[in-house]
Parts: structure tokens; sequence; C-alpha cells
């Protein structure tokens, strides 16, 4: 039988409430085989608020509703009985648990012993996890339990004087919902490596000028941020107060630092308030293990076949404020060192050089602003999980204060919608281009973006892209072309806009390859198609045919265009 306890709405346990949701386990076990040591009572303690007169062996399975509790988590709180229950039964309740009760009596110097002999070595090798434990403990044994690392914290109780009954419980719940372990190394004394690089990217996502400090505007909007309430301004002047007097560099022209920072979460996490650490963690879509949950960076976005995915206004707006905080020269172009600085809140860095020849740069070969947005135009088009992805390493839902990064993206309608109304609001739009081997595809490509032959010739075969995104205005709107190298002997083509057929003016068989392609895979098409004559500077090769018995004879279309 299951007992579900009842918690008064006016207790004294207080913490910060958690952002997601999570199931603990408290473990309560006997560490003593037949001696009453009290963990039974301190159960049904908890339950009734009164010292129980008649105790059974074990206390049946307890489940504190996550509606009564602070935290809003359910928790199960389970008795173990060594006279009741086998070893295979307590390992079974190890293996389940994510937080276990160790209690002994004070006055019981075997049970004492016991703790640091038999109990504690017995969960570690019968787990593969680390369990927090907590120790009910009189102070003389606190030196004695300490050197285990999974003790996260001792507490002395009375079930009969109700000492610290409600305080255990909240305890084994704070060691599961905000853990030590991961945050803090008691050796060193100092955050562990990951939790460091965690909040180096939250501040980074947080100083949205790139000056190197939060000043007191962004240090509100961070405040709201996580705990939905600004700081008053005495007690922001006493947190500098605080980091100056501890950290040298902490605070700079009255903003707080990387290190005054990083300094405050290791004063938290040391007086106790780890859970604050978690709280702006999770709140930046860490999970448990300091990693980027996945429904943080990849947020259910669907895209149903025949539809395309764009960036919205507000999505471009934020982009072009990440663009700005990292221009420090103020040129309008992302210098290797400022695009370096941009993509540092990233685990590894997702541009390639091959982006340098996908968009437009300035004659250093550096992205330009246009450039830049017009690679993000290009990711969304193609993989908009990867959008996804790259928005959340820069904190969009953060800064753009939206549910999550889906609400940066516009799902188009369908393109025969479009086509049947003879209107769009789309704003990307393909050309697929075909071409035989050394026709001029690649230079056609380089060509969109505004570079001549001398530049193209410094293109290393490595770095090449079969990619280009630029922007162009139709009837004076502003939309992105997005023109793509296909290969004929593929299986499938991605679906385009219109398809480009490109040969050499100066090579035949150039011209009956795209003849052929035509003939195969667009005749009977309604997307439309071009022929663009390239190297039009070469001599034109006599065999090329282009009159009426020539391989395009057969074409009757309004949707078919020639161009040299």
């Amino acid at each position: 039988m299951q007992h579900v306890l009842q918690i008064k709405e006016n207790t004294s346990i207080q913490s910060t409430p958690l952002l997601h949701t999570h199931t603990s386990s408290l473990f309560l076990c006997l560490p003593l085989f037949s001696a009453k040591v009290g963990k039974t009572s301190l159960i049904m303690s908890l339950v009734s608020e009164e010292f129980p007169e008649v105790v059974p062996y074990r206390a049946e399975e307890i489940t504190i509703p996550a509606d009564v509790t602070p935290e809003r988590v359910p928790t199960h709180i389970v008795d173990y009985s060594e006279a009741e229950q086998t070893d295979e039964q307590l390992f079974q309740e190890i293996s389940k648990a994510n937080v276990i009760c160790i209690v002994y009596a004070v006055n019981n110097k075997k049970s004492i012993e016991k703790v640091t002999s038999h109990w504690i070595p017995l969960i570690t090798d019968n787990t593969d996890k680390d369990n927090s434990l907590l120790a009910v403990f009189i102070l003389d044994l606190y030196i004695l339990i300490m050197p285990f690392i999974n003790v996260i914290v001792c507490l002395e109780c009375s079930a009969k004087n109700l000492k610290n009954i409600s305080e255990l419980f909240y305890y084994a719940q704070k060691a599961v919902l905000h853990p030590t372990g991961p945050l803090y190394c008691p050796e060193r004394k100092d955050m562990k490596p990951l939790c460091v690089k965690a909040l180096t990217r939250i501040f980074k996502v947080s100083d949205l000028d790139n000056d190197g400090i939060l000043n007191d505007n962004q240090l509100n909007f961070f405040q709201r941020t996580c705990f939905n309430a600004p700081l008053a301004p005495q007690a922001l002047e006493d947190v500098k107060n605080v980091v100056r007097k501890n950290v040298s560099d902490g605070v700079r022209d009255n903003g707080l630092t990387l290190n005054g920072f990083l300094f405050l979460h290791t004063l938290f996490i040391q007086r106790g308030r780890h859970e604050t650490t978690w709280t702006v963690l999770r709140r930046f879509g860490y999970d448990d293990d300091l990693e980027l949950h996945q429904d943080y960076l990849f947020p259910q976005l669907k895209v149903p076949p025949d539809a395309t995915t764009e960036l919205n206004h507000d999505a471009y707006l934020f982009l072009q404020g990440v663009f700005d905080k990292h221009d420090k020269d103020r040129d309008c172009a992302l210098s290797p060192e400022e695009l370096k600085d941009l993509f540092d809140v990233f685990p590894y860095m997702p541009w390639g050089a091959d982006v340098s020849n996908t968009v437009c740069t300035n004659d250093k070969g550096w992205i330009t602003y246009q450039g830049y947005l017009s690679q993000w135009t290009l990711t969304t088009y193609l993989d908009v999980q990867r959008c996804l992805e790259y928005l959340g390493y820069l904190g969009y839902s953060i800064v753009a204060e939206q549910e999550s990064q889906a609400a940066g993206i516009t799902v188009t309608r369908d393109k025969k919608i479009d086509l049947q109304k003879r209107q769009t609001q789309r704003s990307v739009f393909r050309c697929n281009v075909f071409g035989d081997v050394c026709s001029g595809k690649s230079g056609f490509l380089q060509a969109f973006l505004g570079r001549n032959l001398m530049s193209q010739k410094n293109i290393r075969e490595e770095h090449r892209s079969f990619y280009a995104i630029s922007t162009t205005y139709v009837y004076g709107q502003e939309k992105y072309l997005l023109v793509n190298i296909c290969i004929s002997s593929s299986s499938s083509f991605p679906p385009c806009d219109i398809v480009c057929l490109l040969y050499d003016v100066s090579n035949p068989y150039s011209f009956e390859y795209c003849a052929k392609v035509f003939k195969q895979y667009f005749m009977d098409s309604k997307t439309p198609c071009m022929m663009i004559a390239a190297k039009s500077d070469l001599p034109e090769s006599t065999n090329t045919n282009m009159s009426l018995g020539g391989p395009f004879a057969l074409i009757q279309t309004p949707d078919f265009f020639w161009i040299s």
C-alpha cells in the first residue's frame, strides 16, 4: 500500500522554484540488522507530525505530491528493513534511488561504526550512478563521514522532538534536484570545468554589447530572466561590493566582469545555495550533466512537405544585434577574430572555409553583413534543425524573450498554393544549376557573388562551395536567391523554383549535355527553365546547333528562356 503525504501550505522550507519537472526517489537505509535506530519513526513523524508510539519494522512507501512541495516535484520515500527484506530487494531499491538516507542512532556505537564500515561501501559497490547520501548524525561523527565525497550533508534529527524532520526530506529532495557534484569540487574548493564553461557561455550571451561586463541593465535583465524579478538598486550595489572585496578584477566600470560573475556562483555553492546556480543553468538550457538539453536545442517545429523554412523579422533583428555586438571595428564585416569571438558560445566552429565562397565578402575575404545574414538564411532553408541548434547556442529564446528558437522560424505554405494564387509571401527562392564538367558552373556562382576570374583563381579546391546565396530586388522587395550546383547523375534533385541549364559556348558537348538533362528530367515539368551560354568571351563552336533541327527543336513552352 502506498500513502500520499499532505504537507501544510505554510511550511517553513523555502527554495527557488524550478523551471522544469523532475522525479526524485528517497531511499532510507537501516544500518543495523535488528536494532531500532529510528528511521521508520522519522518517516511516520513526517506523515503524522507527531511521534509514533507503535513503530512497525518498515513503513509503507509514501508519495509526496508535487503540488504541495516547494520544488513542485513528486517525491517517493521508500523504507527498508533487514528483518523483512532480502539483500536482493535492497540492491534493487538502491539501483532505483536518486538519493539515499543513512540513519543511525547516536546512542548506539555499533550503528555509528557500521555507517562507514558497511553501509556506504555497500551502496557505492552496488550502484552504477553517483547516488547522493544523507546521514542523520551527531557532530562527533562528522569528521569520519565527510571523506566520502558522495555524502552531501549530515543532519541531526529527532522523531520524538520533531527536530529537523521536514529539513531531512527537504535536503534529500534538494540533493536530487540541485546536486553539488556536477558543479563543485570540494577538494579544490572551486567550480568544475564544465560548470565554468556553461556559466561563461551564459555570461557571454547576457553581455548584450560584448564589452566584457554586465552593466546594471543587463544584470536586471538576467535577474528577471532567471528569477522573474529585478534586483533592487541597493541589492545590486551590495552584490557588487561583495565581489569588489573578494576579487580584484570582479567589477569594472561599475559592471560585473566574467571573473566576478563566476565568483558569485562559487560563493552561492559554497554557502549551500547551489539551487541558485542550477536555476540559472536550467533557464539557459542546461541539463543535469551540464550539457545543453536536446529539447532546448531542437524545439518541435512541424514542416509540411512542399513547404520551406525562413527566418522571420524578429530572428533577423536578433542576428543583426549579434553581428553588431561582435563587429568591433564597425567595418560591416567580421574579421577571423571577430567571427571566432561570435562563435565562442558554440561547442564547435559551425562555419567552415567554404562559407566565404558561398556568400558575399569584402576585399579581404571577410564575411560582410549581407553575407552573414545570407548564410543564416541558407542554413534555415536547407537545414532548419541546424539553424534551431545554432540559435540555441546564441541564446535566442533568452535574449528575444521567446518560448523557443522555433518562434524565429516562418514555415511557408505549400508551393502549389502559391502557383495557384500566382502570388507568394516567400523571401527565399532556389535555382538548381546543371551543366557538364568545366562548363563554368562554379564561375557562374562566384560571379553571382560579384567575384571576377582573378579572385576565383585564389579559391582552393577543398574550399569550393556548391552553393551561393545573395540578395536581389523584385518589385522593390528584397529577396534571397539561393543557387545550387546539381549533379545530373544523382538519383533525385532537391525541389527548386527554377532550373538553370548552363553550357560552354566553345564546347558543343556541354550543349548536348544540357539538352539531354532537359529532355530527361524537365521537359514535362512545370518548373521554369533557363538555358545560359557561359564563357561567351570565347569563340562559339560551329557545332552548337540551336536551329529547329537541333536538340531543343521540340521545346514549345513559355517556361523556357535563353540567356547568353
